[in-house]
């Protein structure tokens, strides 16, 4: 168990990235720089000060609101950033300081910013998962916890599995059911968590996705044609299995197999 100091340490980090992470939230799908230019009011364009920049804290200081314009900032800013903070915390609780710490959370990290993307615009950026593919094969090198072999199984299981789901799909209804970014981010996040992470991904993910679905369909009297976007669920999925996986395979197979 990591010391008191590094957990604070380990948490404040992960706000601050978690400020970086809205930025490319919001620039990514516009095809903006992510580098220049500085943070600035999406209200009145105003630049925003470093000492008004500081994560969570910031926020509640000026009350949700832009110093210079007095407009409400959105509640994702601070959200994204305490998620994750707090995300860093449990990664490091889990891995300790080591190499699978800084790999796994770059690898949540831009799973965070896949969610968002896929919650506001309904599209999963390449930039993002393709270079993540190869990303997380070599990353196997390096993992305590991963072999290069399973990584690489389980980036053709989880690419081909959702492939052939959405090309039987088509095959039957002759309409597109589920987008190719699904494809490669799960392929992505077969190559960072191997092939058992796909399948508890997908169970995961079609679980959660199927529940949190429904009720939404019935909340917004949609029909069955009601489109939810699936990458936050695989992300959920990924992350879950980041956590818990291991523990609730083996509690599975014990209590099924016993």
């Amino acid at each position: 168990m990591p010391t008191i100091p590094i957990l604070i340490v380990t948490f404040i980090m992960g706000a601050c990235i978690g400020s970086f992470l809205n930025v490319c939230i919001c620039r990514i799908p516009e095809s903006k720089s992510i580098v220049t230019p500085g943070s600035a009011c999406p209200r009145c364009s105003t630049p925003i000060k470093f000492y008004d920049n500081i994560p969570i804290l910031s926020f509640l200081l000026l009350l949700g609101k832009c110093r210079s314009c007095s407009e409400p900032i959105s509640v994702r800013y601070p959200l994204v950033e305490l998620l994750t903070g707090l995300l860093a915390l449990a990664s490091v609780i889990r891995l300790g300081i080591s190499i699978d710490f800084i790999i796994y959370f770059i690898f949540i990290s831009a799973l965070i910013v896949i969610t968002f993307i896929d919650l506001d615009h309904q599209i999963i950026p390449d930039l993002i998962s393709l270079p993540g593919i190869p990303i997380g094969l070599l990353s196997s090198l390096l993992l305590a916890s991963l072999y290069f072999t399973d990584a690489l199984i389980g980036a053709l299981i989880g690419g081909g599995s959702l492939f052939l789901i959405a090309w039987g799909y088509h095959l039957i209804t002759g309409k597109e059911g589920m987008g190719g970014g699904d494809i490669k981010l799960l392929a992505m996040i077969g190559a960072f968590i191997g092939w058992k992470g796909v399948f508890f991904t997908i169970f995961v993910a079609s679980a959660s996705g199927s529940l949190i679905g429904a009720v939404l369909m019935l909340f917004a009297q949609k029909d069955l044609k009601f489109a939810v976007p699936f990458g936050p669920f695989l992300s959920l999925g990924a992350i879950a299995y980041l956590f818990f996986g291991p523990e609730l395979i083996f509690w599975y197979y014990h209590i099924a197999f016993q």
